[in-house]
Parts: C-alpha cells; sequence; structure tokens
C-alpha cells in the first residue's frame, strides 16, 4: 500500500489555502495547513512533511526567514521549499533560492502548474532519501561484519560520518574521534591520507592502507586496527574519503596462512610479515632470528607456493587473508 506523500502549505491568506488543499486533495495527498511562520517551524518539524508550499510574503517572520530556520535545522533541512510569491522581480526570487528554496510558483496560482512542480521536486527528494538509506545500510553492514566505516574530509581531517564502531576503534587505537561531524583524524594519519588521496581517486587496483598499533598493548596480544580507504560512496566528492577499518590479529593471520599453504609455524609468520612490507632485517628482528635464517624460511616458502619472487609470495599471502579475513 502507497503511503500518500505529505504536503505543508504555508500562506496567510484563507483563499490560497483553500484552492491549493482542495486541488492537491483531490490529487491525493495529504495536506496540511499553516498561516504563520511560527506555526509553519512547527508543523514540519512534528509532521515532517515531503514537500513545503511556502509563501513567501508573510506578517510577521516571511517565507525567506521560515525557509532559512528550516534549512539551519538538521531534522527539516532535506524537505524541499518550493516558494509562492507575487513578486517576479530578479532579486526576490534570488532570494527565494538563496534561503534554501529549490523552486517558486507565480502568483495568481494555477494548480496545475503547482502539481507539476511539487512531482519533479517529489521525485528528486525520493531519489536523495533512497541513496542515504542504501548508504546508511552499507555502513551498517560493514559493523554488523566486524568492519567499521567512517567518511573524511581530507584538506581538514573533519570526519563527516562514521559508525558506532569506527567511534571505538579509533578511541581504542589512540586517535581520538569525538563526535561525527565535529571531530577530526589525527594530523599524521590526515596527511597520509591526502598523499594517498590521488592514487585512490585514480582507481588504483589495491587502495591503501594504514596501519594503527594500539599504544598500550595488552601482554601477549599482537591486534592492529588496518584501514583501508576507498574512494566515497556518493558522487562529487573529490575531497572525501572512506574509510574502511578492521582490527586484525598477526597471530591469527599467520595460523590461516600456516593452514592454507601448508606452512610451518615460522613459516607462516614470516609470510605474514613480508605480506606487511617488511624487509629480512626487520622481519629477523620481529620474530626472533637473524637476516640469513629468514631468507632460508622464505626460499622454502617460495618452493611451497610455486612462486619465484617475494612480491609474488606476498600477493598471494594477501589474496588469502583477504579471503579469510
Amino acid at each position: 500500500m502507497n503511503v500518500p506523500d505529505v504536503v505543508l502549505i504555508v500562506d496567510d491568506v484563507p483563499d490560497n489555502l483553500s484552492v491549493l488543499h482542495d486541488a492537491l486533495d483531490e490529487a491525493g495527498y495529504t495536506v496540511l495547513v499553516a498561516t504563520h511562520g511560527e506555526q509553519a517551524l512547527q508543523r514540519a518539524a512534528q509532521a515532517q512533511p515531503d514537500i513545503i508550499l511556502l509563501d513567501a510574503l508573510m506578517p510577521g517572520m516571511d517565507g525567506f526567514e521560515v525557509a532559512r530556520r528550516l534549512k539551519a535545522d538538521a531534522q527539516t533541512a532535506a524537505i524541499p521549499v518550493v516558494f509562492m510569491t507575487g513578486l517576479t522581480e530578479t532579486e526576490h526570487l534570488v532570494a527565494a533560492l538563496a534561503a534554501g528554496g529549490v523552486d517558486y510558483v507565480t502568483k495568481p496560482l494555477k494548480p496545475a502548474e503547482v502539481l507539476a512542480r511539487m512531482q519533479v521536486h517529489l521525485g528528486t527528494a525520493r531519489r536523495a532519501r533512497s541513496q542515504a538509506q542504501q548508504a546508511l545500510q552499507a555502513r551498517s553492514a560493514l559493523d554488523a561484519f566486524g568492519y567499521a566505516s567512517m567518511t573524511v574530509r581530507v584538506a581538514d581531517g573533519r570526519i563527516l560520518w562514521q559508525t558506532a564502531l569506527a567511534r571505538r576503534l579509533l578511541l581504542a587505537y589512540g586517535d581520538n574521534p569525538g563526535d561525527a561531524g565535529s571531530a577530526t583524524v589525527g594530523e599524521t594519519l590526515r596527511q597520509w591520507m591526502a598523499r594517498q588521496l590521488d592514487g585512490v581517486l585514480q582507481g588504483l587496483a589495491e587502495p591503501p592502507r594504514w596501519v594503527l598499533a594500539a599504544p598500550q598493548p595488552v601482554a601477549g596480544s599482537d591486534r592492529r586496527l588496518v584501514l583501508h580507504l576507498h574512494p566515497p560512496m556518493e558522487e562529487g566528492q573529490g575531497g572525501e574519503l572512506l574509510v574502511v577499518m578492521r582490527e586484525e590479529s598477526g597471530s591469527a593471520a599467520a595460523q590461516l596462512l600456516r593452514e592454507a599453504f601448508a606452512l610451518t609455524a615460522k613459516e607462516a609468520e614470516v609470510l605474514f610479515w613480508v605480506a606487511q612490507g617488511k624487509i629480512n632485517r626487520d622481519i629477523a628482528d620481529i620474530v626472533g632470528s637473524s637476516p640469513a635464517t629468514v631468507k632460508k624460511h622464505l626460499e622454502r616458502i617460495h618452493a611451497k607456493l610455486g612462486v619465484e619472487t617475494r612480491t609474488a609470495a606476498a600477493a598471494l599471502a594477501l589474496g588469502r587473508l583477504r579471503q579469510g579475513g
């Protein structure tokens, strides 16, 4: 069953209200009315109409101020506003659009024209809501599968939105996220994101990764936070990046590689760190052996994986970790 769209008409002239009310009611809309600005703001906040038809000139608070207040309130900002005005001077029409109106109709009103204009903007609003719902569903799905996500404006590092899990993880790993819309990521992370932005927007095959180690790791724990950068979900946002993050454990990943490629525990550990881009000397320090021993482990790893190069071994390991993560 389709729910009828709700239209709020705001006009201080009873005859205008009557004409529009009857035409919209006959067309199948649910119609609400308001006769002054304060009442319009209250009705809009309470009823959340799908569209507002707003008289530009009213005693007290005029339509321009009503529109500005509607757009300043997060609850009503997305509702399309169509101005009704007898003013045809360019500066008045510009003022209507500057106040947040999406369109205007001139008086005396022609109900057929009003209906046609409304249908256009209702369709646009429905598509915008659908896209927003899809984006929200995608973010919720990421959280449900153990991933966290946020969008960051790279120019100043501001977090535009973040899931609850993203906020918890950033807080746990020493990057204070605050509240979405007001918080920023750490400066080091923001600078790295800025350097990666061009490559991400050019469609690199593999999204760049950033790894955060816990500032005070629990004894025996090797958990870390891995961040992947992607272009944003919505188009036209070239200065923003979608960040998808997940907490990982090196030992769990090494165990996965051990089972996947029939490696020894030490070989799996070496392969894991090779996949993270570590050189033999660094791997030797991590696993507690010499660079020469690491080199021997790596030779056996190449044989078991059927590859000849370190890069090929790392690619196979990363592919398997993504499948099994």
